[in-house]
Formats: structure tokens, C-alpha cells, sequence
């Protein structure tokens, strides 16, 4: 159905994709791999006929016997929705925040003129149904703020597929999901895929994705396909030494780290948030909900402690209480021995110990401003030392970046770069503690490897002390010492994170390991005998 011939692009003189080619079929799904800069988005957009003003493409992209390279705008807008539908990356910036989800689903039909309006919103609903959000719960008044992470990722899918495309491009339509609502996505994808017919082009830098998604895979690396073919003959063979080592990164271990010490750096006991029920009628409200409900534990200094969860669990509610920025209504948060109060200023010497690296470096930053005020942010917070300057320039060698990247802005580094510069502004006041939330959920499996590797290596040099939080099993298997696991508020299983991911106890815990997709393990075993453990 899609044939892509010798696709190339270039962008102000630069080669950005080179004699790109592969094949897709009805009732397939054909994964695209690679790092980020590799060229998998462009490749989709390409298809789509959204590439950059001043983009020089050559090549054919064939839908059936249409040339979509060949079409002019108004052709393209008559395919884009109804014979070609793309699922985005980010869920919250693809939707309207001032329209409901109702509205949007129901435009697609409503441009393509499909529908009337009435037609178009009963439409919708069945489209949301078919996704998972059903009626009693998920009313068509809906705005995407009031729903989960997951949820809005389905209304893109129902807009996606509203018109019932032929094609159907998901662009790592899970990057930033837990385990359990990423599994659901993924059966929600794959059921469209064998109901409707279409084929679905599956982008994203999770190889045991891959390996549980698609029937055919390409290995893209600067803008090539280096390495394509049935799924499993490719994780068999990996014929090209770029295929074998995004298989290395997937697996990797960081070496380092340091040795615990027995006092405690930081104490949670008894922590307890609630907040008010959702309104019922004019005057009622229903019960009351423990986003943190009696959560104890301890981290003990130079240790690397993981709190993993679906989302809701209560991990970033438990998080902003950790940094002061949410008030308990009971229990209490120790660092150092001090308590954390929120609400009340906190002291500049306790500030200092614990700093904070997000999950998005890029929406963490003001893109105004140029690294080095950005890196020395935190001294706002805590006393501005005379030697300012030569703290940024030390931060930044020690996340391995030049100091005259100092006088750069944010949009001139890699999504890789950013998070080390994120580490960097967390490293400025010399903390003992810093809380990783989700900081490289959003990596290709290399760059992770190298954040990964830094961290073990800032820990084991500076002695410091990590909250790693994170849905990514892999990542707190190879970098924590201790895991969390936390449920509707409540720490349900908690020890040494090798005998908590291999030997679980709990039901809970059981489930997300289920839910994780993996590298079936036949398919480690290479056709040339070299076995290579993958998970």
C-alpha cells in the first residue's frame, strides 16, 4: 500500500535524509528505529506533506499509485485525516486546551465534510468508545487538562482514526507513559491495526516495543536505513554493528556508584495528603482522595533509592511534599534531620542539599535565557557565592560540557545535551540529595546509556544521594539500589531492587512487571551464536 523509493531531504543545504526506502502493507505494523536526529520523525512528516518551509525533497512516496511527494497543499489536505492519520508525541501539546474532547475529535469529520455536526459528534463518541474512554466517564465536554497522561494520548488516537485512514503513523505514541497504561496503548494499536485493516507506521526508540509491536523493522541511523526485514530476523541477525550497539544501550549497566552509609539522608514518616472529592451536584462531594496515604521510608546518604508507580499512584504528590513545594496533613519529611515544612520559607543551607532534575530539559528552562544564568539559577534560592562564575564552568565539566558552552542558549543543544545541563543546574549548589523525576524517560536508549553512566559516575565521585522516580523498569533495575512501589497512595512493596524486579511479592508489583514489554528470549540468541542477554 505504501511504497517509499529513494526518499532524500535536505533542509538550508544540509542532508537530513538519504535514499530512504521500505515497503508497507495493509494489516501491518512496521516499526521505525533509531536515535533521536536520526531522521524517524522527518520520514513521517515527509509522508505527511509537513516538513519545514524551504525543505528540497526528491524521491516517491507512493500511496497505492499517488505520489504524496508530488501533491500540492490542497491535495495533501484532502489525504491528511482521511487516508493518512498521525498520532504526535505529546498528547498535550497535539490537542486544543480550549476545546473539549468531544470538539476535536468531531473537527476531523467536520473539515473533511464527512458529517454534519450532529453526525460528527455521535461519531466521536463511538470513536472515544472504540479507544477506551466510555461515556459514563469520559463525557464528550471533557478539556484535555481534566484527563491522565494516557487518557489524552486516546483522544489523539480517536481523532487520528475518526476518518478511518488507510495509514495510520504513531510517533512514539508512549515515550512518557507508565508500564501498564503503555501495555494498554499498545493493545489499543494493535487492535485498531487488525479491526480496521490499515497499516501502522510505529516510531520510537524502544526496541522491546518494537520487538512486541511489529512485523517488519528498519534501523535508521543519520538519516540511512542501515539494517531492515522481518522483525525477528533483524534482532536475530543484526547484520549492521549500529543495530547491535542500540541492542548493547538497551542492556547497559552503568559501572560506579558509591556505598551506602547507614545514616539517614532523608525520612519520610507517616506522610499523609489529601485532597477535596470531586463535586457532585450543587452541594455534594464525594470522598475525599489519599494521594499519599501513611507513606514511611528512608534514604540513606550516597544511596540511589527508585519509586516506581502508575501514573496517579501519588509519586509526584510525594515528591513536591519531599521539596517543600506541597503541605502534609500529616506525618513528617526529615532532611538531614530538619524538617521540611512547606509553606514556610526554607532555610538557604537546607535548600542547598537537595535540588531537583525534571523530565523535560527543554520545558524546564526559559529558552531566553543563555546557559549560564540557567545553570546558576538555584543560587536565587540559597546565597549567590563570589565565585559564581567558576561554579557554572565546574558544573559543566562535570556533566562532560565545555564551560564556553556557558554563553550558548537551550535550543542549541541535543535533548541528550539539555538533561546534562539540567544535571549541571542541580549540581551548582553542591547538594547531597537530588530527586531524578523521570529525568531520561524521554531518551533514545544511547543518550540514556551516557545520563546513566554520568549519574553512577557523580554519584561515586561526590558522594550524592539519588530519589530515582521513573515507569521504566530497565532504568531503576540499572541505576537504584533500593526500589519503592507505590499504589493508590501506599508503599506496597519496598527492598533491594534486584530481589523486588526479580522475585516480587506483591500482586501489584507482579502486574507492572507483566506489563513491560520485552525482547522475547529466543530472540537473544544471535543466528551467529553469540548469545547476548537483552532485556
Amino acid at each position: 500500500m505504501i511504497g517509499v523509493r529513494d526518499l532524500s531531504l535536505s533542509l538550508a543545504g544540509r542532508p537530513i535524509l538519504r535514499d530512504v526506502s521500505f515497503d508497507m502493507a495493509p494489516g501491518r505494523i512496521f516499526g521505525l528505529v533509531g536515535e533521536s536526529g536520526s531522521g524517524k520523525s522527518m520520514t513521517a512528516l515527509a509522508l505527511m506533506g509537513l516538513l519545514p518551509q524551504g525543505a528540497q525533497v526528491s524521491g516517491r512516496a507512493l500511496l497505492d499509485d499517488t505520489d504524496l511527494l508530488a501533491l500540492d497543499e490542497r491535495s495533501l489536505c484532502a489525504l491528511r485525516g482521511n487516508e493518512i492519520g498521525m498520532i504526535f508525541q505529546e498528547p498535550m501539546t497535539a490537542l486544543n486546551p480550549v476545546q473539549t474532547i468531544g470538539d476535536q475529535v468531531a473537527e476531523t469529520l467536520l473539515v473533511h465534510g464527512r458529517a454534519t455536526r450532529a453526525e460528527a459528534r455521535r461519531i466521536a463518541r463511538q470513536k472515544l468508545d472504540r479507544v477506551g474512554l466510555p461515556a459514563e466517564r469520559f463525557p464528550l465536554d471533557r478539556y484535555p487538562h481534566q484527563l491522565s497522561g494516557g487518557q489524552r494520548q486516546r483522544v489523539c488516537i480517536a481523532m487520528a482514526i475518526a476518518l478511518r485512514p488507510r495509514l495510520l503513523i504513531a510517533d512514539e505514541p508512549t515515550t512518557a507513559l507508565d508500564v501498564t497504561t503503555q501495555s494498554q496503548i499498545l493493545d489499543l494499536l494493535k487492535g485498531l491495526v487488525a479491526d480496521e485493516g490499515m497499516a501502522l507506521l510505529l516510531i520510537t526508540h524502544d526496541l522491546a516495543v518494537v520487538a512486541d509491536m511489529a512485523d517488519d523493522l528498519a534501523v535508521m541511523r543519520r538519516g540511512e536505513i542501515v539494517e531492515q526485514g522481518p522483525t525477528e530476523q533483524v534482532f536475530r541477525t543484526r547484520q549492521h554493528p549500529y543495530t547491535q550497539a542500540l541492542f548493547d544501550a538497551s542492556d547497559h549497566q552503568p559501572e560506579g556508584g558509591s556505598t551506602p552509609h547507614p545514616a539517614p539522608m532523608l525520612a519520610v514518616r507517616g506522610a499523609v495528603r489529601t485532597y477535596p472529592g470531586a463535586r457532585r451536584g450543587l452541594w455534594g462531594r464525594a470522598e475525599p482522595v489519599r494521594a499519599v496515604d501513611g507513606v514511611s521510608f528512608q534514604l540513606h546518604r550516597g544511596e540511589s533509592l527508585g519509586l516506581v508507580g502508575e501514573s496517579g499512584c501519588g509519586k509526584s504528590t510525594l515528591t513536591r511534599a519531599i521539596l517543600g513545594l506541597e503541605a502534609l496533613q500529616g506525618g513528617e519529611i526529615l532532611l538531614d534531620g530538619q524538617a521540611v515544612e512547606a509553606g514556610q520559607p526554607m532555610p538557604p543551607d537546607m535548600r542547598r542539599k537537595m535540588q531537583v532534575v525534571f523530565q523535560d530539559p527543554y520545558a524546564s528552562f526559559n529558552p531566553r535565557h543563555r546557559v549560564a544564568r540557567l545553570v546558576a539559577e538555584p543560587f536565587h534560592l540559597t546565597v549567590r557565592p563570589a565565585d559564581a562564575d567558576a561554579r557554572v564552568a565546574e558544573a559543566l565539566r562535570a556533566v562532560d560540557l565545555s564551560p564556553d558552552d556557558a554563553g550558548k542558549y537551550i535550543h542549541e543543544f541535543s535533548g541528550g545535551q539539555r538533561q546534562r545541563i539540567a544535571i549541571a543546574r542541580a549540581l551548582i549548589t553542591r547538594p547531597e540529595l537530588i530527586v531524578l523525576d523521570e529525568a531520561v524517560s524521554a531518551l533514545d536508549v544511547r543518550v540514556r546509556a551516557q545520563i546513566l553512566d554520568l549519574l553512577a559516575d557523580l554519584r561515586g565521585r561526590l558522594g550524592l544521594s539519588y530519589l530515582f522516580i521513573s515507569h521504566d523498569l530497565n532504568v531503576v533495575r540499572a541505576i537504584t539500589d533500593r526500589v519503592l512501589v507505590m499504589r493508590a497512595g501506599r508503599i506496597v512493596e519496598q527492598g533491594p531492587t534486584d530481589r523486588v524486579l526479580a522475585q516480587p511479592e506483591h500482586p501489584y508489583t507482579r502486574g507492572l512487571l507483566d506489563a513491560a514489554p520485552r525482547i522475547p528470549p529466543q530472540w537473544q540468541q544471535r543466528e551467529d551464536g553469540d548469545e547476548r542477554p537483552v532485556v
